[in-house]
This record gives C-alpha cells, structure tokens and sequence, in this order.
C-alpha cells in the first residue's frame, strides 16, 4: 500500500512538472519536410512579445531563454536567434512567442504583425502562445503554460520539448477524408 501511494505520487509529480499543450492547429499548407528544409542547419528567428515574467528585466530573460529553447529544440540541426535577418527574406519564416496573449488574439493576426497582451500580473504562469510562421500565413499554432518560478526553472525546458513537438508536428496530415467517393477507405 506504501508503494502504491508512492507510486501514485511520482507520477503525479512527474505530471504536474512538464506543463500543459494546448490544443494545436496546423494550416492545410503546413508540411514538416518544408519546415526541415528550410532550418536545417541554419539560424531560425524567434520573435518575443511579452513578459513571461514580469519580475524580471525583458532583455534577462530573452537571454536565459534562448539557451533555453535551443537545449529543447526540435530534430532539424537549427540555431534560435533573436535578430532580425539583414533584409526581410522571401519567404519569411519564424516562430512567434506571445506571452500572456489577449484572449481574442489569433495566429494569423500574430502573423500579420499585430500583437496583443493581457495585462502582465506577478505570479501568473508561464503561459504562451505560439506561431510558426510563413510569411503572413500562420502554419501552425499552439499554446502552452506551466507554474515556472523563472527562465532557469527545469520546468521551462520540459515545456518547450513538448511544445517544439506540438508546434513542428512530423507526423503526416490526412489529406483525403476517411469516407467518400474519394476517399479509398480511409487508407493513404
């Protein structure tokens, strides 16, 4: 009985300890080989809207998150970066962190440059909202938060794991529907 208590515990606590995702949209043309092809092995820009914790000076923490994200990144051979790109490539692709993103805001709002927050309250948790994005098309979008005490809480890199995951999703999409007159039954 002890050890089923103490299992139950450690399984909470391992829970409890990496956040939670959000749901998550992808865009009909969102394709992970696309995103492959076009970070592998080069820089990707992150743009920062908010203030995951408003105790903290912004530019503090966009320097302890960015080892942060890059500790947690996704599979292609990709570096973070902060900086803008010499002259705005074609097409143009990012990922957006909003943090403490207004209820209303949407992706391709975000995409499209415009940015809203809720107002910044100490103590509230880490929460975000994520885009990638092509251009001003959102490809892919998620949220996530978990109770972080700072930018160097374990709990922060175990959320960006799982979100990098959701966000740049490699699983293929079903593009036909499952039943029809063109739908071969529901196989590929």
């Amino acid at each position: 009985m002890r050890f089923a208590k103490l299992l139950i515990g450690l399984l909470m606590a391992g829970c409890a300890a990496s956040g939670t995702i959000g749901g998550a949209y992808y865009d009909p043309a969102y394709d992970y080989s696309e995103f492959f092809a076009v970070t592998d092995g080069r820089d990707f820009q992150v743009v920062m809207a908010g203030a995951p914790f408003p105790n903290l000076p912004a530019v503090q923490v966009q320097r302890a998150l960015l080892p942060v994200m890059q500790a947690a990144k996704p599979r292609p051979n990709l570096t973070f970066t902060y900086a803008d790109p010499p002259e705005l490539p074609r097409p143009y692709y990012r990922m957006v962190l909003v943090f403490d993103a207004a209820n209303d805001l949407t992706a391709a709002s975000v995409c499209a440059g415009t940015i809203r927050h809720k107002p910044p309250v100490v103590g509230r948790s880490f929460n975000v909202f994520a885009i990638y994005c092509r251009n001003d098309l959102a490809l892919s979008q998620t949220t996530a938060w978990t109770n972080a005490a700072g930018p160097n809480d374990p709990q922060v890199q175990a959320l960006f794991a799982q979100l990098f995951l959701v966000l740049f999703d490699d699983s293929p999409r079903r593009r036909f529907p499952l039943f029809g007159p063109f739908s071969r039954f529901g196989r590929w």
